[in-house]
């Protein structure tokens, strides 16, 4: 992807826009969300775009292959689940 650099403005009502170019070299359409970060100085819009198919089968054979790196088993998945699960259900019961 090229750089470009644009100059915006705000409006009174917050609102930013995304000069064309930018929106055409990065493909955003009408209604994509975007997560925003800063640091208190910085602003950083991200794009939150759906992962394809493929996408999820890289990640899950990305982290498959971690686990068994780490010599995680399943057992220790479930035993996970497990304990996230008594704790949020003793944090309900407390409140």
């Amino acid at each position: 992807m090229n750089d470009i650099t644009e100059i915006t403005s705000m409006s009174s009502k917050g609102m930013v826009m995304i000069p064309k170019d930018i929106r055409e070299s990065m493909t955003l359409n009408e209604g994509i969300q975007f997560v925003i970060i800063t640091d208190g100085e910085n602003i950083l819009l991200k794009p939150i775009r759906k992962p394809t198919l493929e996408d999820f089968r890289k990640s899950m054979a990305e982290s498959q292959k971690w686990a068994k790196e780490v010599g995680l088993t399943e057992d220790d998945i479930y035993d996970a689940i497990r304990t996230v699960r008594r704790k949020k259900h003793a944090d309900e019961n407390c409140n």
